[in-house]
């Protein structure tokens, strides 16, 4: 939570030298495009060094059904949050079926292991209160690349401090240290091991992959909000790189993204 912050208070600080790079105008959404491109090499630097290798060998050496349970016991806790950002974004029908997929999925789906509640018609909603806010009006603000959680905008990344700090089944409430401990790590190598296809997508297609992911997600989010608001022309909600992944919005990022509200 602190890296949040204190990576809030420097793109502040930077803000006013903050550059698009040479012969390029810069993009109004992305005031602090010189600090997000530092960050973004950071993160990528991260990534390819140490998280892309063990989310490979843990692709490697974990049967596919195991890792299919750790996705979906993280997807059941982060459903959590999204009942509540549903519901405090005035959608009643959402908050109630993902509140029932959480029931359902806890029990009948052994702790989520088994997502039952997609086989039987319950469909995941995503919601947080990046997004809440963004319902409720509030701009997305300048984007902004995080320490190892990639890609937000100033709005988003208090909705994620608050997510972090609100959610009642947050991995943070383990009281055993070593225990919480490795919860995160399997977390964070389960949210890597989800984007690989994606990363590597990025490699491929991308001129420059940093505008690229700003983009994606700045459409994604904007496309969400539009969504949650029931504004008519929201975009289908494309797997585009999703650094909260599934759920409290610690996945770290090879990446950055694109428009919001």
């Amino acid at each position: 939570m602190n890296k949040k912050i204190l990576a809030l208070m420097l793109a502040a600080g930077l803000a006013g030298c903050a550059t698009a790079p040479e012969g390029r105008p810069a993009d109004p959404r992305d005031p602090l495009e010189g600090f997000n491109r530092s960050m973004y090499k950071f993160n990528d630097t991260v990534d390819r060094a140490v998280l892309k290798p063990v989310a490979q060998g843990y692709v490697n050496v974990v049967p596919l059904p195991v890792r299919s349970c750790v996705r979906n016991m993280f997807a059941n806790v982060g459903d959590v949050m999204s009942a509540i950002n549903s519901f405090l974004q005035n959608r009643a029908p959402d908050g109630i079926n993902t509140t029932f997929r959480v029931l359902l999925n806890t029990t009948m789906g052994v702790f989520g292991c088994f997502d039952l509640a997609t086989q039987n018609g319950l469909p995941r909603n995503k919601a947080d209160f990046g997004q809440t806010l963004g319902v409720w009006g509030v701009g997305a603000g300048p984007y902004l690349v995080l320490p190892l959680l990639g890609p937000s905008t100033i709005r988003d990344a208090g909705g994620t401090a608050v997510d972090f700090l609100a959610d009642p089944v947050a991995v943070s409430n383990i009281d055993n240290v070593p225990v919480r401990n490795s919860v995160y790590g399997l977390r964070v190598v389960n949210a890597r091991a989800n984007l690989l296809e994606v990363g590597n997508l990025l490699d491929q297609v991308a001129l420059d992959p940093y505008t690229f992911t700003r983009d994606a997600y700045l459409q994604r989010r904007a496309s969400l909000i539009r969504g949650a608001s029931g504004a008519e022309g929201a975009l289908p909600d494309y797997s585009l790189p999703n650094y909260d992944d599934d759920d409290d919005a610690a996945a770290p990022a090879p990446a950055s993204g694109a428009p919001q509200k």
